[in-house]
């Protein structure tokens, strides 16, 4: 999603990795679980995150679609997100106030509050310093905050998906034919979200051959 913003009135105007402390700790969110319920539609779900939530609660697309998630357009492109019940929160809320689906959690929800901002090489992380009210918070690896497995292989998919994106979301604001638009959202959609990914292979070694697949095709849009 794209968004303009001045980093030194929203951040504490430090870059950060995964290898950095950050002040972020909160307990566990003992208490408090505000960050899930005024998130509204903006819990967008790359292809790992719903690699991860298929895996999880062994469904698939169209069973995410029925009870658990909702697509948009975000920047010309059809994308899907978490939804939200309405003052309740998001769908994974329970009752007691926390996430059921931890383990396996989208990486917006991961992040938070921390965001990224891409360079022309990757992205650094940076914090949100008006995001999250808790108190009293403790110095957290970023690493370990995130909680994700191979963490290399993960900000280099991260990279080239979000590079990937924009380049469609260029063909999408430079194509006046809206039927073109139509199919390659609907190419996108199919291919990196609706046709499921193995669970028991590696999801990097299967999502890279269906990005170079969609490489090939989506010149054709463009």
């Amino acid at each position: 999603m794209k968004r303009e913003i001045d980093l030194n009135e929203i951040s504490d105007g430090r870059l950060y990795t995964v290898n950095d402390m950050v002040k972020i700790g909160c307990n566990d969110c003992a208490g408090c679980s505000e960050c899930c319920r005024m998130v509204g539609d903006t819990i967008l779900l790359d292809p790992y995150d719903l690699f991860q939530l298929e895996q999880g609660l062994k469904t698939g697309f169209e069973e995410l679609m029925a009870g658990y998630m909702d697509l948009r357009v975000v920047d010309g492109l059809i994308q899907p997100h978490l939804r939200m019940r309405q003052e309740e929160g998001c769908v994974f809320l329970s009752r007691e106030g926390r996430c059921s689906i931890h383990g396996y959690r989208p990486g917006f929800c991961r992040m938070f509050p921390m965001g990224r901002v891409y360079q022309e090489q990757g992205f650094r992380y940076f914090l949100q310093v008006h995001e999250c009210s808790y108190p009293n918070k403790t110095k957290v690896k970023l690493r370990k905050w995130l909680g994700i497995p191979a963490m290399e292989s993960y900000e280099q998919y991260i990279r080239d998906w979000h590079f990937f994106v924009q380049e469609q979301v260029k063909t999408v604001e430079s194509t006046e034919n809206q039927e073109i638009v139509k199919k390659l959202n609907l190419y996108l959609l199919n291919q990196f979200y609706v046709v499921p990914y193995e669970t028991d292979e590696d999801f990097y070694s299967q999502f890279y051959k269906r990005l170079e697949d969609a490489k090939r095709v989506t010149i054709l849009y463009q």
